[in-house]
């Protein structure tokens, strides 16, 4: 049994509250802020995992321990003081979820169902076991392997960290058998692969789904891509009534067989062949950020329901046209704090700013708009996020 640190043994803030519930999560990001503000509303104390003070959800007023969510001590410590333990990120040990499992700590989601998110192989054999559509897949540990594929598919290829990577980062695009040599050096464990598809568009869809099998659907949505990280989302995504019925069945269908409590992100590529399965990510979740002023229920407080057993709420729109812009550092570094004001000129724009250090290419923020109708209503998120990041013309 390791020791927990010095930081984690330290006991949190959380106070003694008759009748009051605790949830643990791992991570103290922009997505435990978001989820500490609608538990703020539902009278849950959120015990946040924190690697700094100045972490987003810490700044927010979440309880917190700090920690390092690699150790097993301080989840243990985390562990002590919730009911319930859940996750803003990829970033633990799956051995040590299974430990804390075994341990009798309650997780939502599971440490297999976890496991999906975090290792895409894993996700890939898993899915293709089920008969689910994915895109033709090889893991490869040598050239020969990378060679064989190509054979198949042709160059380039598409490279993938089997585990690890968000926003583009643990990607690659392979064009030829010597760039396939220099990616392996530096990945000796071996790498994903998969066909450069032609894809016509990238959709995402939320499904919250409780301990009792209780569920509920978001609207399928497009998120918009440049530069590998994710810019926009539309929601509804303008997408044939077919393809948005598919695309929500597939991702149930997922929900049931992982047996997932709490939120289940399911992205996927749209090609002229079809709906394939990219990836899984079991918390909230980017593509979900348009449903704090969107949706009936947002994803953080449906997320806190789900895992806690209570009745879910409606995922349903509240206007035709949702669209929701993140706000990226500018390449001079300034901060779009100073140019709030600015974005609230536009109207119907509502800022979320999540308290980082201002960086060049760093997700500062989003802005959600919500009107009739999208092409408006899309032009007025992006200037409001462009006016926060001073690159408005």
């Amino acid at each position: 049994m390791t020791t927990p640190t010095a930081a984690a043994a330290m006991r949190s803030t959380v106070p003694s509250r008759a009748g009051a519930v605790c949830v643990g999560m791992v991570g103290g990001g922009q997505l435990a802020r978001m989820t500490q503000q609608a538990a703020i509303d539902l009278g849950v104390d959120l015990l946040v995992l924190a690697t700094s003070k100045d972490d987003p959800a810490v700044q927010a007023g979440a309880h917190h321990l700090l920690g390092d969510p690699q150790d097993i001590g301080d989840l243990r410590a985390l562990a002590a003081d919730c009911d319930v333990m859940t996750f803003d990120h990829e970033g633990i040990p799956p051995e040590h979820l299974e430990t804390l499992q075994r341990d009798a700590v309650a997780l939502a989601p599971t440490a297999a169902a976890k496991l999906l998110a975090q290792d895409k192989l894993h996700a890939r054999r898993t899915l293709t076991a089920r008969g689910l559509p994915v895109p033709d897949f090889a893991f490869a540990r040598t050239a020969h392997d990378v060679e064989r594929f190509a054979a198949t598919h042709g160059w380039p290829l598409i490279a993938k960290a089997p585990r690890g990577g968000y926003d583009g980062r643990g990607v690659w695009t392979l064009g030829d058998a010597v760039a396939a040599r220099q990616l392996l050096d530096d990945l000796p464990g071996g790498m994903l692969l998969e066909p450069l598809l032609a894809i016509e568009c990238e959709l995402a869809v939320l499904v919250a789904r409780s301990s009792s099998g209780e569920h509920v659907t978001y609207p399928v949505v497009e998120t918009v891509q440049h530069d590998a990280m994710c810019r926009e989302i539309l929601a509804p995504a303008p997408i044939a009534p077919a393809v948005a019925a598919q695309a929500r069945d597939l991702a149930l269908q997922i929900a049931d067989l992982i047996d997932v409590v709490g939120l289940l992100a399911v992205e996927f590529f749209l090609t002229a062949d079809g709906l394939f399965i990219n990836e899984l990510a079991l918390r909230p979740h980017n593509s979900g950020h348009y449903t704090i002023e969107g949706c009936a229920t947002s994803q953080f407080e449906q997320h806190l329901r789900a895992i806690l057993g209570w009745p879910l709420g409606l995922p349903t729109l509240l206007a035709p046209s949702v669209v929701c812009v993140n706000v990226i550092g500018p390449p001079d570094g300034s901060d779009p704090r100073a140019n709030v004001a600015l974005a609230l000129c536009v109207p119907g724009a509502h800022v979320h700013l999540y308290a980082k250090a201002a960086q060049a290419g760093r997700k500062l923020g989003h802005v959600t708009v919500c009107g009739q109708d999208l092409v408006p209503t899309r032009e007025a998120a992006r200037l409001a996020a462009a006016l926060l990041e001073g690159t408005a013309s």
